[in-house]
This record gives C-alpha cells, structure tokens and sequence, in this order.
C-alpha cells in the first residue's frame, strides 16, 4: 500500500443466508463498485459466510470483482456492519488513505457511514457512502431502523480491542 493518499472504497457484504452464490442485494453492491473504483484505489470486500457453506460474501465478491484497483483486500472475517468498518478503518490507516467510500444499499447507508465516521473522527479522512439504485422493502428498513439501537454497544466493543 504504498500509494500517497489513496482513496479506499469498502463494499460491505449482504447474503440472507445463502451459500455459494452472490446474493442481488450483494452482487449490485460489488457492480456499483466496480463503476466507481479507478486503478489507484483499494478496495475492501468484505463479509463473512453466513449460510455455513464455506464461501464468505467476501471470497465470492473477489471472484466476481471486474473493477478497477491498485489491491483488492479480502476481508471474510467481519461478521458485522461495524466489524465491516473497524476492519477496513484499519486498512485505511495503513494505507495513509485520504478518503474512505462505503458502498452499500441506501437503506444501510446511513447506519454504515455512521460507523465509519465514528471510527475514523479525528484522524482527517473523508467518509463518502455510495449506493446503488434500487428501493428497500419494507422488512429491510424495519431492520435497519432495529439495528441502528445496536451501534453505539457495538462502536464501544471493537474501540476496546
């Protein structure tokens, strides 16, 4: 990562349980992605697997990566969207990266760019959230807004490790 201020685009994995395949939900994500990315920067896929199949929303995302990149990083151990931004914060700050984009569904957005901020204040980097198009059911915003009670408790473990 040697690149001086690179731009770091984290795509955040999403599968509702399924194994082996790319979810849609997913697979718009790494597509959005893949139009925005350019060859100077990194860029995260990160997920973990939830359908016990073996395959992580991450190693599949990397199998069908077709974008643009200085390095692709693999993150299949983030089981959480927090988890998602501690992971790829810490990569960020490796890398000395200027900017960090979230790509994620516009549902999760918010929610998503509040981790990243919070991890990341003070420290002079950007965070962008960029989504694909396409509306949420209403069982998706149902659980983001249930989830979001969650993120201050989750913020405060991973600050702890």
């Amino acid at each position: 990562m040697s690149q001086s201020n690179p731009r770091v685009i984290a795509v955040l994995g999403y599968s509702e349980g399924r194994a082996g395949e790319l979810h849609p939900v997913c697979a718009a994500r790494l597509e959005h992605a893949a139009r925005i990315s350019t060859t100077c920067d990194i860029v995260v896929l990160t997920g973990w697997s939830r359908g016990g199949s073996g395959h992580t929303e991450a190693a599949l995302m990397a199998r069908a990566w077709a974008g643009q990149a200085a390095e692709v990083v693999v993150d299949e151990n983030a089981r959480t969207t927090v988890e998602n931004a501690a992971h790829t914060v810490a990569i960020a700050r490796r890398a000395g990266a200027s900017e960090v984009v979230v790509v994620t569904s516009a549902w999760h957005s918010a929610r998503a760019g509040a981790a990243f901020r919070w991890l990341l204040r003070g420290r002079g980097v950007r965070v962008r959230r960029s989504s694909p198009a396409g509306p949420p059911s209403l069982k998706l915003r149902v659980r983001e807004l249930a989830l979001w009670a969650l993120l201050p408790g989750q913020l405060a473990r991973v600050r702890e490790r």
